[in-house]
């Protein structure tokens, strides 16, 4: 009898690849400092909130403390990455090419 993984709950219910939803529960673990909670407990955890998408790990794990699912120490939150997509404030909009002019 093959029993479904949680990455593989994980990843069906929140339309991600397995590789995602493995990468994602690992990094919740890693979001505590020491003891890290189990993959089962973390798809029980999800499961139970209800969510419609999926929260980054250290998210979930602030959570999972919060609620008193998992009380051990979180370790610092990640830094937040800023990609700069939607900042266009130093976009030059001018042309890149110059016209020749003909000389004469």
């Amino acid at each position: 009898m093959n029993k479904i993984k949680p990455y593989e709950v994980i990843a069906t219910k929140f339309q991600v690849s397995k590789e995602t939803a493995k990468y994602f529960l690992n990094h919740v673990q890693k979001s505590f400092k020491v003891e890290r909670p189990p993959h089962k407990l973390i798809l029980e955890f999800i499961e139970s909130q209800n969510l419609e998408f999926l929260l980054t790990p250290y998210e979930t794990a602030a959570l999972m403390y919060e609620k008193g699912v998992w009380v051990f120490k979180l370790d610092t939150a990640p830094p937040l990455i800023d990609s700069g997509e939607d900042d266009l404030s130093d976009w030059d909009d001018k042309p890149t090419f110059h016209r020749k002019t003909p000389k004469g």
